[in-house]
């Protein structure tokens, strides 16, 4: 694995974009599901941290949130990268890296931090229509740009080593 700031300076550049976009897709999901824009996605999430009372409508909550959201995205992503040498079959289709990333994340999202949250949410989603949404929306937000970004950092690390080498 490559031990330098370029490991960490890409594998933050792609979970701040894996990030955005697994907001971005939260907030199309949300509109079109229940036609308006979602002011509460970003308390909710900070209310896994303070528990109800970030519902308040405060910026303070909502930045919460957003710090919280991004440092879960960037968390996962810089796991991934951590993991990618280590797991060949990650290396062999970006496709199936991204449906297994993407499920792994939305699994350890909602069956190990929301129930250990102060939501307290149950460790089965109850609705399993919006539980496959959201697990889609992992799957092309985060786990395709990160399988992508990282097959194509160690592929660039790779060619390098290699030709450091001859």
């Amino acid at each position: 694995m490559p031990a330098s700031k370029n490991f960490l300076r890409y594998a933050f550049k792609t979970g701040i974009l894996a990030g955005t976009l697994d907001l971005a897709g939260a907030i199309v999901n949300h509109m079109i599901t229940f036609g308006q824009f979602p002011y509460k996605i970003l308390e909710y999430i900070a209310s896994g941290a303070f528990g109800k009372v970030a519902m308040n409508g405060s910026l303070g909550y909502n930045l919460w949130g957003l710090f919280f959201h991004y440092l879960i995205a960037v968390s996962f992503t810089i796991l991934y990268f951590f993991i990618y040498p280590g797991i060949k079959l990650l290396q062999k289709n970006v496709l199936l890296s991204a449906v297994l990333y993407g499920l792994f994340v939305w699994a350890v999202t909602n069956m190990i931090l929301l129930p250990l949250s102060a939501l307290q949410t149950p460790f089965i989603p109850i609705n399993f229509i919006a539980a496959s949404k959201n697990a889609f929306i992992l799957i092309i937000c985060i786990g395709l740009p990160v399988a992508y970004f990282t097959k194509k950092f160690y592929d660039r690390y790779t060619l390098f080593v290699k030709a450091k080498n001859t």
